[in-house]
């Protein structure tokens, strides 16, 4: 089989099978951070194995394309990928190839400038509704308390980035609630977040119907939300932070019977709760590098066949 149809079989593959495979069993809810990896990992070979196949693909169409791609190489490791071989198809599966490339960079750029947009408008609004406390000088602290009957915090990401906590959650959280609420989104601010979700937000509105982008945006949605759940917990308690969480939510109609769009909250208390148990560190470690390999995949079917005709 021609090395491009095997990197775009290898890429469709992924795409399909990744998601069922990502999904079974508890480890992703026991080591977050490591499924975040995981995740980035397989999303990246799945996009790598189109960019090898386009690139392969249009050498072969055009003859300028092979002569850049190709132009350090042997003689030998030109004919060892057969190029001749392709057909005519090769121009359009690049062509394919590339447009899908330039989507998903146009998704991204969309995705990038709604954030900005939304981050813009809120904090215009943080102008208008935050008040001063005694002693505060008017600037850009890194914390505002603004004045809302509903409980709530959230972290405001960007050049100066700003933690943003309600009058009422100040008044519903007790004793170190209100520090394991801050630790929470600090973890959000420091493992920037914001990005892998714009990212995955990106790839899954570009390309709805690819299952492997769909299951990266709902699997970045949650897994951030349960590592920064870990980084509070490992300062303050499992305990204080799932008490937080109850408190901030109880109003919202969460641990009703109806679900809503923070279904995911309960789930978050009941493993917060259970205390499960981590991975050892050496399953931890198999994981991080099993994951690191998966992208190695489609570079070794692209570059084999060059190697066996320089050896």
């Amino acid at each position: 089989m021609m090395v491009s149809l095997a990197l775009l079989l290898i890429g469709a593959v992924a795409a399909v099978a990744a998601p069922r495979l990502m999904m079974r069993g508890d480890w992703a809810e026991r080591e977050p951070v490591v499924a975040l990896w995981f995740w980035q990992c397989v999303v990246a070979a799945v996009l790598l194995s189109f960019a090898l196949s386009m690139t392969l693909s249009a050498a072969a169409a055009w003859q300028l394309v092979r002569g850049h791609v190709f132009a350090p190489a042997p003689h030998g490791v030109v004919e060892a990928y057969a190029l001749a071989a392709y057909g005519p198809w090769s121009a359009v599966l690049a062509l394919a190839l590339a447009c899908g490339g330039a989507w998903t960079g146009a998704m991204l750029a969309r995705e990038v400038a709604r954030a900005h947009a939304r981050r813009r408008r809120r904090r215009r609004e943080l102008l208008v509704r935050s008040p001063l406390l005694p002693g505060e000088e008017p600037g850009e602290g890194p914390l505002v308390v603004l004045e809302e009957d509903r409980p709530g915090a959230w972290w405001l990401p960007g050049a100066a980035p700003r933690l943003v906590v309600t009058t009422a959650a100040l008044r519903r959280l007790k004793g170190r609630q209100l520090d394991a609420v801050l630790a929470h989104e600090q973890g959000h601010a420091d493992a920037r977040h914001d990005w892998l979700l714009h990212c995955s937000s990106a790839l899954a509105g570009g390309f709805p119907q690819i299952p492997v982008f769909a299951a990266f945006r709902d699997e970045m949605h949650r897994l951030v939300e349960l590592a920064a759940d870990d980084v509070a917990s490992r300062r303050f308690g499992r305990l204080t932070v799932a008490l937080a969480l109850v408190e901030l939510n109880e109003g919202r109609g969460v641990f009703g019977p109806c679900p809503n769009a923070d279904a995911q909250l309960p789930q978050r208390v009941h493993r917060l709760l259970s205390a499960v148990p981590r991975l050892t560190a050496g399953r931890r470690l198999r994981l991080t590098a099993t994951a690191a390999l998966v992208p190695v995949v489609p570079l070794l079917v692209a570059f084999v066949p060059g190697l066996r005709a320089l050896g």
